[in-house]
């Protein structure tokens, strides 16, 4: 069926149960960024791919809203479907609230599932609705699972555990700090719906999801108790005996029946409006709440010696297959009859050499020339691109292994570069550099710390259309909360944290450039005194940066100082690890410059 069709058959679904729109987040029962097959609702009614988009069909019109990592691909996915890109952040766009009022009349109703919109969400549309006279309604049969007939199951790969020694802190340790975070707020329930959380919680891991190793499930802690809700065929011995005495294990569908109980002894119940959805609140009614995001989300933010000693490690081995890749790359496109998916196909290969490896950490992002421009974009059969040595090629990975999660891009010339494509590659690299030397007072937020990372585009009047970082799970979601580098209001950054930072440039239908590196934050003991403690990134990342890309004169000296020394460690950390050949590559790839 294709997506006019299936756009017509959800009509006829909407003017049945009297909604005049319909809305259809990116989003799961958890509020998950990245989905099991079996919950890619978006994904199947509109054709749009990408990780980040809600979509509104309305009578007439349909619209999509995403942000501008998306544009390029987004029209191109949904061009010939009848539903309107709208570009978020653009001024020209209406907000989606705004947009639903102008399509619908007094008493006329916009309807949802209540289980895949957060409560956040639920209040905003209410609250923008409601005064012009529009009514939410709630829809608790889905409208797109009713005609999706061929969704696939859930995932049965049995829960594993996440060894302490990786983990850095027990399962009991972290049940203590929820519960005296919960009496700080006097509450005395807290349901869990987040699938990183409850993983970091737990110390569990899954493959219910591609790239992210977390579990399908909730967890409600208590004063005195803490429940699992999962499928109980996911749920081995060791686990039971893992979790014995801590926690108690429940099937997923019981959460339902023991929600409305608790709802009926009236309780203080801390909800987290960001990631619980709207179902879990009308199921616990009678209840009163502190609304306020999970403690969990600072917690796992803030990783312990243990987890910043196993991303160090991660990185050794993840720099050594990227080493591996760049130096075939070079030869391979020569040669010829390399393409984007085969090359993302090599890389993993070589990530896969470490018996630790499980998967990637999102997509890879293997873009040739005007590919590279679309900044999340994912090649298939129909796209895919033979890449050719000339022009640029832009890969953005990561690895997932159970001591740290990775996450890098590199901007590889294949022939000789133009001096324009030079001076923004090396703009692009003053950001990363920048970003990464400028030591920060403690209370810092990423939104203040970002604009270093953009000073040498903005100077030429040149910006990317994307955050400048996000923090990163161990062994986890490779986008984590709280903290960012980008124009929103986060919490400050704190020593313990781990960043990206990835400025970019990109130029439609000819090229995309991006560096990135992972970088963990820490006291800088040089500058801290009494008065004040000061902050600064390490970088995590161990991969070449494409000296033949580079044009000094847009480095400062210090900069120039900071990449010679970065290249050094660089070697230093890598070639005991490599072959003579690849030692021998790697020692001309980080020469000084």
């Amino acid at each position: 069926m294709m997506t006019r069709a299936k756009v017509a058959a959800l009509r006829a679904l909407m003017k049945k149960n009297k909604i005049a729109a319909y809305y259809i987040p990116s989003v799961d029962p958890h509020q998950s960024e990245y989905l099991p097959e079996c919950w890619k609702r978006r994904h199947w009614l509109s054709g749009f791919t990408g990780s980040a988009g809600d979509l509104v069909i309305g009578l007439r019109k349909a619209g999509l809203w995403t942000d501008g990592r998306y544009y390029l691909q987004a029209a191109d996915e949904l061009a010939g479907s009848g539903i309107s890109l709208m570009k978020m952040g653009r001024p020209e766009t209406p907000e989606m609230p705004d947009w639903v009022i102008g399509q619908l009349k007094r008493g006329q109703a916009l309807g949802v599932d209540p289980s895949v919109i957060s409560v956040a969400a639920a209040e905003r549309f209410e609250q923008a609705l409601t005064d012009k006279g529009i009514k939410v309604k709630y829809v608790a049969r889905n409208l797109v699972d009713q005609l999706w007939t061929d969704r696939p199951e859930p995932c049965l790969d049995p829960i594993k555990l996440h060894s302490s020694r990786y983990a850095g802190e027990t399962v009991t340790s972290k049940l203590k700090r929820v519960r005296e975070a919960m009496r700080g707020q006097r509450t005395k329930v807290h349901v869990i719906g987040a699938l990183d959380a409850i993983a970091w919680l737990l110390n569990i891991r899954s493959k219910d999801i591609e790239y992210t190793p977390v579990v399908i499930s909730y967890v409600v802690v208590t004063d005195r108790t803490a429940t699992l809700y999962v499928d109980p065929r996911k749920v081995n011995k060791a686990v039971e005996r893992a979790l014995a005495k801590k926690v108690k294990i429940k099937p997923y569908d019981a959460l339902a029946a023991d929600l409305k109980a608790l709802g009926r002894k009236k309780p203080r119940v801390w909800i987290d409006p960001v990631f619980t959805n709207r179902r879990v609140v009308d199921l616990l009614k009678g209840s009163s709440y502190h609304l306020a995001a999970s403690p969990i989300t600072a917690m796992k933010a803030v990783k312990n010696e243990t987890q910043l000693g196993g991303f160090a490690a991660a990185h050794v081995r993840d720099g050594v297959a990227m080493v591996k890749f760049l130096k075939w790359l070079g030869n391979a496109v020569r040669k010829g009859g390399v393409t984007e998916l085969s090359a993302a196909r090599r890389l993993y290969e070589y990530r896969a050499e470490d018996p630790l490896f499980t998967d990637c950490s999102f997509e890879t992002i293997s873009g040739y020339a005007g590919n590279g421009a679309i900044i999340h974009y994912a090649a298939d059969e129909k796209s895919d691109t033979k890449l050719k040595p000339r022009g640029l090629y832009l890969i953005d990975s990561g690895g997932q292994y159970p001591d740290g999660t990775t996450d890098i891009t590199r901007t590889v010339a294949l022939g000789k570069p133009t001096a324009k494509a030079k001076e923004y590659f090396t703009r692009v690299l003053a950001g990363t550099i920048a970003c990464t030397i400028t030591p920060f007072p403690a209370g810092t937020t990423g939104q203040r710390h970002e604009m270093f990372a953009r000073q040498a585009l903005w100077m030429i009047g040149k910006d990317y259309a994307h955050g400048t970082g996000h923090g990163v799970g161990q062994y986890l979601g490779v986008h984590e909360g709280p903290h960012s580098l980008k124009n929103l209001v986060t919490p400050p950054l704190v020593a313990g944290n781990i960043m990206s930072i990835e400025p970019g440039h990109y130029e439609a239908r000819r090229f995309g450039i991006r560096i990135e590196n992972l970088a963990y934050v820490a006291k800088d003991g040089k500058l801290s005194s009494d008065e004040l403690t000061w902050l600064r990134f390490h970088t995590l990342t161990l991969c070449p940066i494409d000296r033949r890309l580079i044009d000094r004169k847009f480095l400062t000296g210090e900069q120039r100082n900071w990449l010679n020394r970065y290249h050094a460690q660089v070697y230093r950390k890598l070639n005991r690890f490599l072959d003579r050949e690849h030692k021998v590559w790697l020692r001309r790839a980080t020469k000084a410059i």
